[in-house]
């Protein structure tokens, strides 16, 4: 492999690598290992595993049009009912999570409107919860699980 691998600050998991790719179990193919991807996946896996969130209803890489520009959301969760739920933003683990970053989840959220904002670079995580009649937002503390992210 010719990328090494970073440490993250989350739990570890197994995953299908060759190479310079790695499985998505939620796209059932493999992919690139970028050390982008390499974020996405074990915080995908989190969220699968450790916060209970539905593969189905995960979709990685949504496309979308915001201010009539083609864009790509790193995820998208939704509910039972096909609605959008939280936006998922991944970072490589050089990249800080700062104004730039929630600017661009922002941007994507213009077309989705998802009520949860997700962004982590493997590193540290945020969530923030965000009033689509306001525009006024909060951060949550943690990482909700499905269930509670639900309810919310």
């Amino acid at each position: 492999m010719n990328i090494s691998l970073p440490k993250l600050n989350l739990p570890s998991f197994d995953f299908k690598i060759e190479s310079d790719q790695i499985f998505d179990s939620i796209r059932k193919k493999w992919v690139a290992l970028t050390p982008e991807e390499w974020v996405r996946q074990n915080f995908l896996a989190y969220l699968l595993h450790d916060k209970k969130y539905p593969k189905s209803l995960i979709k990685i890489e949504q496309s979308i049009k915001a201010f009539e520009q083609s864009r790509r959301c790193d995820a998208v969760i939704y509910t039972n009912e096909i609605k959008p739920l939280a936006i998922l933003e991944c970072k490589k683990t050089d990249v800080p999570v700062n104004e730039k970053t929630f600017q661009q989840i922002a941007l994507y959220n213009t077309a989705i409107k998802a009520p949860y904002l997700i962004i982590t670079n493997g590193l540290d995580h945020y969530c923030c919860k965000i009033n689509l009649t306001t525009g006024t937002f909060r951060f949550i503390d943690h990482i909700p699980d499905y269930k509670e992210l639900k309810q919310k």
